[in-house]
């Protein structure tokens, strides 16, 4: 007999305003089961994001069948789980856990979601050169999925140079020599210059959530020669977004990433097969209905 009952959660910091909980209970009511998405927020614990591996040995002793796993533990969670599904490896960075007859197992749906949100937002946008701003858990996830559409070539930028460097270096081992490199953040504003030749950029980083307001850049290095990707989607409509929309930039909010990574979620957790349409409309609703984070 099919399982109808499920209890999964969110491990992360400031997540109180996450639509997870609505996202994947809305669709698991549409199908007839039994679903509990709680949310376990560190900074409400009180605790760092070191202790992610209490926390999800906490969850899978207390019955959860999964875990989503957010900024700033996807990278930290990997040490404290049984095993990783190969894009999860590729990565180094883990956004659900599935725990499977006792065990911690680490996936990556966030590749596949925001690879999915690209070519539905911005079909046509071209991908010679691409800026990316941010390399942490979602950075590195981000910038596989825009070199698996078929980037020329991917510039990581981020405030821990070391850490750019060494998504470089991993994916350029992956997708072959001369794909991507890493800068500083002192070299945006040649980077982003309409005669830098940069077609795109990507945002990564946390700036623009709930808990992080503000521009991740000078609003002066926007320009419509570029198209702007945002990966927050808490708010829908970012700063960031606000300010390139204004200069005419063709751009792609984050909630289509965070639909299709929480039904990729979703399918990991239940088995089920959840109806991306429904789950759009989802968050447009929730996200319109939800007053806007201070």
């Amino acid at each position: 007999m099919a399982k109808d009952s499920f209890l999964v959660g969110l491990i992360g910091s400031g997540i109180g305003p996450s639509l997870s909980p609505a996202l994947h209970e809305r669709e698991a009511d549409r199908q007839g089961l039994r679903y509990l998405y709680r949310l376990i927020d560190i900074d409400t614990l009180g605790v760092g994001a070191e202790s992610v591996g209490d926390l999800v040995r906490a969850a899978r002793d207390l019955g959860f069948d999964g875990l989503n796993i957010t900024h700033p533990c996807k990278q930290l969670v990997i040490g404290h789980l049984d095993g990783l599904d190969p894009r999860a490896e590729a990565l180094g960075a883990v956004n659900t856990v599935v725990f499977e007859d006792g065990h911690a197992i680490g996936h990556n749906t966030d590749v596949t979601g925001f690879a999915a949100s690209f070519a539905r937002g911005l079909p046509d946008a071209p991908l010679d050169r691409v800026v990316q701003l941010g390399a942490g858990g979602a950075g590195a996830a981000v910038a596989h999925a825009v070199l698996t559409l078929g980037a020329g070539h991917i510039t990581v930028v981020d405030a821990l140079p070391a850490r750019a460097a060494d998504l470089a270096t991993s994916l350029n081992r992956h997708f072959g020599a001369g794909r991507a490199t890493a800068a500083a953040p002192d070299r945006l504003a040649a980077l982003a210059d309409r005669s830098g030749g940069a077609d795109g950029l990507v945002h990564a980083t946390p700036t623009g959530m709930a808990a992080h307001p503000g521009l991740p850049l000078p609003a002066g290095l926007l320009h419509p020669g570029l198209w702007v990707a945002e990966v927050v989607y808490r708010p829908l409509e970012t700063e960031l977004l606000r300010t390139a929309r204004a200069l005419g930039c063709a751009t792609l909010d984050g909630g289509g990433m965070a639909v299709f990574q929480a039904a990729d979620a979703f399918r990991l957790f239940t088995g089920r097969e959840p109806d991306t349409a429904r789950m759009l409309a989802d968050i447009g609703e929730l996200a319109g209905a939800l007053p806007a984070p201070k």
